[in-house]
C-alpha cells in the first residue's frame, strides 16, 4: 500500500519523532504508534493528540450539474447544503446495498467529496458509470493531504500553533491564510462531527505536512498513531466502511441515521430506503458489548443468547476502562436483544450490550490516570 505524505516524510528525516511500528490502514501505509498506545489513546479522550489523516482522500466535483448530479447519488441532502458545510451520506446501489461511505463539502464552486483511500477505486469508477450527458467532472485532488487534532484541548493546541479561527459548527468549514508556526501559505480546517470529542482537521498541501505536523508537536500535541485511533472509533462507536459497514448490509441496520434524509428526492436507492422506512425498522441492528477480560474478540465471531446464534462482531479492542482494560466490541444483533444491558455471550467470553459511545466521566478519569502514569 502507498505510504501516506506524512509517513514519507517522517522516513526521510531521521531526526524527527519516528513511528514505532507502521501498519496498512485504511488504503494506506501510515505510523501505527509511536509510543504507547494506550497513552495516545489517553490523549484523544482527554488532552490533545495530532494524526496523520493521510489515508483520507478528496475528489473535486465541478460542473454545472454538479449539485443536482450528486444529489441524485448519495443518500443525504447536497441540494440545501449551504457554502462552507458538509454531510455524511452513503453511496448505494439499486438494491440499496452499501457501496460506500463520505463526506460531502459544498465549497462554493465546488464540491468536495472525502473518503478514505480504500474506498477511491470503486466510488469513481461508481460516480463514472452515472455521468451520462451530465456537465460533471470529478477529480482526485492530488498533492494535498490532511493533519487531525483531536481531544478536550485540540482547539487549544491549534491556537497555540498559531492556527487560530472563529467557533465551527460541526462540519463547518473555513479557509486560512495565517502566520502560523507551521510556515503554511493557507489551509482549511475542518470541525468533525465526532459525537464525543472535539475534532478538527487541517487539509492542506503535502509540502507543508511536516512543518504542521512538527509545529503541533512542539505546541505540546501528543503524536498518535492508527492503532490508538483505531480505539478512540471503536470506543466512539464509529463504524468502519469495509468492516463494520459492508455491501451487504442495508443503511438503516448501520444505525447511521445521520446519513439519510427523507425530504430530498430521489437517489439511486432510495426505494429500498424509503420501503424500510415506511415499514418502520429493520431486523438487526448495530450496536456495541463490553465483554469481560482483556482478551480482543475476533471479528466475525458470534454472538449467542441461550445457545440461539442472534448476532457478529466486526470490530473490537481492548481499551482503558475505571476496572481495568477491557474488550469493547461492535457489531451486530437482532434487534429485539438489542437493548443495553442484555447479557450475552461473544465466543466464550459473556458480555453485555452497552450504550455506545462509550464516554463517560468515569472513561475520562481512566484514561487521565494514563497520562499521569506516563
Amino acid at each position: 500500500m502507498p505510504y501516506t505524505s506524512l509517513q514519507e516524510t517522517l522516513s526521510a528525516h531521521p531526526e524527527s519523532q519516528q513511528p514505532l511500528a507502521t501498519a496498512d490502514y485504511r488504503g494506506t501505509t501510515t505510523a501505527a504508534r509511536f509510543s504507547d498506545r494506550d497513552r495516545e489513546f489517553a490523549a484523544l479522550q482527554t488532552g490533545y493528540g495530532v494524526f496523520d489523516l493521510g489515508f483520507r482522500v478528496r475528489l473535486c466535483i465541478t460542473g454545472k450539474d454538479r449539485i443536482r448530479w450528486l444529489n441524485g447519488m448519495v443518500t443525504n441532502n447536497v441540494r440545501d447544503l449551504a457554502e462552507h458545510t458538509g454531510i455524511y451520506a452513503f453511496l448505494l446501489n439499486p438494491q440499496g446495498h452499501i457501496l460506500g461511505d463520505m463526506y460531502v463539502f459544498n465549497e462554493g464552486d465546488k464540491l468536495v467529496v472525502e473518503t478514505d483511500h480504500s474506498q477511491l477505486a470503486k466510488i469513481m469508477a461508481t460516480f463514472d458509470h452515472y455521468i451520462i450527458m451530465d456537465d460533471v467532472t470529478v477529480a482526485e485532488l492530488t498533492g494535498q493531504t490532511a493533519l487531525g487534532v483531536a481531544g478536550p484541548q485540540a482547539r487549544a493546541i491549534l491556537s497555540a500553533a498559531k492556527i487560530q479561527f472563529p467557533q465551527l459548527k460541526e462540519l463547518e468549514t473555513i479557509r486560512l491564510q495565517c502566520d502560523c508556526d507551521c510556515d503554511c501559505v493557507e489551509c482549511t480546517v475542518v470541525r468533525s462531527d465526532d459525537p464525543q470529542s472535539e475534532m478538527y482537521e487541517i487539509w492542506l498541501d503535502a509540502d507543508q505536512v511536516y512543518p504542521t505536523w512538527k509545529a503541533l508537536i512542539a505546541s505540546g500535541a501528543v503524536p498518535v498513531g492508527s492503532e490508538a485511533l483505531e480505539m478512540h472509533r471503536i470506543a466512539q462507536a464509529i463504524p468502519l466502511y469495509g468492516v463494520d459497514i459492508r455491501e451487504r448490509d442495508l443503511p438503516q441496520e448501520t444505525e447511521q441515521s445521520r446519513a439519510l434524509s427523507f425530504n430530498k428526492g430521489c437517489y439511486v436507492g432510495q426505494e429500498i430506503v424509503e420501503r424500510i422506512h415506511s415499514r418502520g425498522s429493520v431486523h438487526r441492528k448495530f450496536t456495541g458489548f463490553m465483554a469481560e477480560g482483556e482478551t480482543a474478540i475476533a471479528p466475525g465471531a458470534k454472538i449467542v443468547v441461550d445457545g440461539r446464534e442472534i448476532g457478529e462482531v466486526t470490530s473490537s479492542s481492548v481499551v482503558p476502562a475505571p476496572n481495568g482494560k477491557r474488550c469493547v466490541a461492535l457489531g451486530y444483533i437482532r434487534r429485539e436483544f438489542g437493548s443495553p444491558g442484555r447479557e450475552v455471550v461473544i465466543a466464550t467470553a459473556k458480555a453485555t450490550v452497552i450504550q455506545l459511545p462509550m464516554h463517560s466521566s468515569a472513561m475520562q478519569n481512566s484514561s487521565e490516570a494514563v497520562m499521569h502514569r506516563a
